[in-house]
């Protein structure tokens, strides 16, 4: 606690891809798309666009919304799983390009990236090591998936948010936080090659090793439970509950993983908010993009109470209740 979120910030590429452009292009049943997930769009970056891009255009929206800029922060801490490159890092890309002076932290934790980013420079500026951090996610999640794959494909999209983190008083910031994760679920969401283990080879592209694996049904059951059981635990351990809080903001995967864990838990439906039908799943960018248009929306005022969560590939999770 005693910390402070200053503003949001959020980038979406222009490409909207909806689900008829699907059907028409790939032959996807669009009916099926929504009764499966709820999306009915997503965006998709340019090609001359990368993860750092998206990511610096987020933060670049962030300054404009708060008067702040990159001279104003010391640290930028950036989850991604879908990097520009394997190395510089992305962080370190987009810390050029901004022109802050700090460290640049990246994180990858897949759909829970921007959770382990907001805790991680929450840490570092509760310490006392950081006067005020940076934190963004993003991705570009249309580079790893398969086009043939109607299990992955149509489930996600490409964006970026940012939020800054800087002292507040005594009574705001995080109250309690579940932050973990259960390697032994690894491959049930992953992509196999293009790391150190399987280089790529022109035998493992041609088996489409390249691009992202998900086994979606054992997955789903998985999202449920942990958002289920972090929820719970973060409440209880701030001494807090769901009649207290204002805002529910899970991350955007599936609108099925999210009404069942909320329906699980009683919390009114009106006290969540989602926009899964309009950007997809965007990993890292889930979190922020929603909470930058829950702001916009007037659904988050000073002193209220918010609970984030963020699940997936690793697998890995971080829940949060946060006093705005």
């Amino acid at each position: 606690m005693g910390l402070r979120i200053v503003g949001t910030g959020k980038y979406v590429p222009d490409m909207v891809v909806g689900n008829d452009h699907l059907h028409a292009r790939l032959g996807f049943d669009s009916d099926w798309i929504v009764k499966r997930t709820g999306i009915l769009e997503r965006r998709h970056a340019a090609a001359h666009q990368a993860t750092s891009d998206l990511c610096l255009e987020a933060a670049n929206d962030l300054f404009a919304k708060t008067g702040k800029t990159a001279k104003d922060c010391d640290l930028l801490v950036l989850g991604t799983f879908t990097p520009d490159m394997s190395f510089p890092s992305t962080a370190c890309i987009v810390q050029d390009k901004l022109g802050l002076n700090g460290p640049a932290i990246e994180v990858e934790a897949a759909c829970a990236g921007f959770m382990y980013a907001l805790i991680t420079a929450a840490a570092y500026v509760k310490a006392g090591v950081s006067d005020r951090a940076l934190v963004i996610g993003g991705d570009t999640n249309s580079r790893v998936l398969n086009p043939a794959d109607i299990k992955t494909y149509p489930l996600f999209g490409d964006g970026a948010g940012a939020v800054f983190v800087e002292p507040g008083r005594p009574d705001q910031g995080i109250l309690a936080y579940s932050m973990g994760s259960d390697g032994a679920g690894g491959p049930l969401l992953q992509r196999e090659t293009c790391g150190s283990r399987l280089p790529p080879t022109p035998e493992l592209l041609a088996e489409g090793k390249h691009f992202m694996s998900m086994d979606g049904y054992r997955v789903f059951k998985w999202a449920v439970n942990i958002l289920c059981d972090t929820i719970n635990d973060v409440l209880r351990a701030a001494n807090v509950t769901v009649d207290d809080v204002t805002l529910f903001v899970a991350h955007q995967a599936n609108i099925r993983i999210i009404n069942a864990a909320i329906d699980a838990l009683n919390i009114p439906r009106s006290k969540v908010f989602n926009n899964l039908e309009k950007y997809g799943n965007t990993s890292a960018g889930s979190i922020p993009i929603a909470l930058d248009e829950a702001a916009a929306d007037g659904k988050l005022k000073e002193g209220d109470l918010v609970v984030l969560s963020g699940f997936g590939a690793g697998l890995a999770w971080g829940t949060a209740v946060v006093r705005w």
